[in-house]
């Protein structure tokens, strides 16, 4: 199994942003620093005769608890230090070392992502009762397997013309796809969070359209719960960007992982997947507006929601809504798809211009946003890239350096999953 990808810069800015509100709640659970406990440095698994502690493994399972990780943060836990072992054994083998200087490199940057310094996210961190010594592994695995993976496979990962005119040709000829889907939106406030986890971990596990509805209706906050969480057909690319590779990993029937949210998390089942012959369009900006109603999911504040919705059509009809009142009681706004929050995203693809959603809410579910879709604009090279006023040769030459990087991403990503599943399948791994 290879590593969830935690250092994608979306999932980071998504994980870090809920970090400061997560130490809160977690730090008074969290391990007291290094405690003498009995056992508590036993080994839990040797690989290859390297120990893995009972230490080290209720470390990373708190940090990826904090970095609110989309999967059971335990499990995780297990499989990442595994690997990360495989992964500095294999360094070793080929005498490939990280600096103290690239490792600090490494946490500024992984913080920076966050809008953090290194110093700041060690600090909250600290407060959440995970150690410097337990990020500092964590980042320096990924760096020691970058040097490796670079190493052994950076010469055969070349593009090549022909790679990239058969990439531009599935980009503006390719089939599109749609997708039918399920939801789950689970809220929380403060402690309850461990509680809509634990809920939604059991809830990934089923793989029956009709028990996954059946949930739905007992537990989602959405509109849909009442259709048991039954979406229309959708095309992939409406989808929010951190939801399109959950969905297109899994089969009909299966549950992503949960998916953390501000206040929420989520879960989505596929019911179905279809090719068109005609590719589906893609949006480079999503315009929409979010109106901020007091009082989070209760009844007055869902009846205010519902009697907005009532009265608008478009998004312009708001600001007759909002006249009178404080200034930041209504947003408006523009943004790539990926520089939306996830939640807010995810709410937004199932609108078309005019439509209202009122399930995502803010300031610890104090406060609800009543969401409305003011329009998409389509990408105009079919790569999600807008239009520009430079040059035409500029952009071309801009676009063709984006796709090499992506073709040449995905080949070591590809290599990369390859040698440490042969690693795995060589090891000898005990588990206690």
């Amino acid at each position: 199994m290879t590593s969830r990808p935690l250092t994608a810069p979306r999932a980071l800015r998504a994980a870090l942003l809920g970090l400061a509100l997560s130490v809160g709640a977690a730090g008074m659970a969290a391990l007291p620093g290094i405690a003498v406990a009995q056992g508590l440095f036993d080994p839990v698994v040797k690989v290859n005769g390297a120990a893995i502690t009972r230490y080290e493994l209720n470390q990373r399972t708190e940090l990826l608890k904090l970095l609110r990780a989309p999967a059971d943060p335990a499990r995780l836990a297990r499989e990442q230090l595994i690997e990360d072992r495989l992964k500095s054994q294999a360094a070793a083998a080929q005498g490939i070392t990280v600096s103290d200087e690239q490792i600090a490199a490494g946490m500024e940057n992984f913080a920076s992502q966050g809008s953090l310094s290194a110093d700041q996210m060690i600090a909250l961190l600290e407060r959440g009762g995970v150690s410097r010594e337990t990020f500092e592994a964590f980042v320096r695995s990924g760096l020691i397997w970058r040097e490796l993976t670079q190493a052994r496979f950076g010469a055969r990962v070349s593009v090549s013309e022909a790679d990239l005119e058969r990439a531009r040709a599935a980009i503006q000829d390719g089939t599109g796809v749609r997708v039918l889907l399920s939801e789950i939106i689970i809220p929380f406030e403060g402690p309850g969070e461990e509680r809509a986890m634990a809920k939604a971990r059991e809830i990934s596990e089923l793989t029956s359209t009709g028990a996954f509805s059946a949930q739905a209706r007992q537990v989602s906050a959405t509109r849909t719960r009442e259709a048991g969480g039954r979406l229309p057909w959708q095309p992939i690319t409406q989808l929010p960007p951190v939801l399109r590779p959950l969905v297109l990993g899994l089969a009909p029937g299966e549950v992503t992982d949960p998916l953390p949210l501000d206040g929420a998390v989520a879960l989505f089942q596929l019911r179905e997947i279809q090719e068109t012959e005609v590719p589906e369009p893609s949006y480079s900006a999503i315009e929409y507006a979010a109106y901020y109603i007091p009082g989070g999911r209760t009844p007055e504040a869902l009846a205010r929601a519902a009697q907005v919705d009532a009265q608008t059509d478009t998004c312009d009809d708001l600001y007759g809504i909002a006249k009178d009142q404080p200034e930041n009681v209504l947003e408006r706004g523009t943004k790539a798809p990926g520089e939306i929050p996830n939640d807010i995203a995810i709410s937004l693809s199932r609108l078309d211009p005019g439509e209202v959603s009122y399930d995502v809410t803010r300031a610890n579910g104090q406060t609800l946003i009543l969401l409305m879709m003011c329009g998409r604009s389509l990408s105009i090279d079919g790569a999600g890239q807008s239009a520009t006023p430079s040059a035409e040769g500029e952009e071309a030459g801009d676009n063709t350096a984006q796709l090499s990087q992506q073709i040449a991403a995905r080949r070591m990503e590809s290599f990369a999953n390859g040698y440490l599943e042969q690693l795995r399948a060589e090891a000898r791994i005990i588990e206690y």
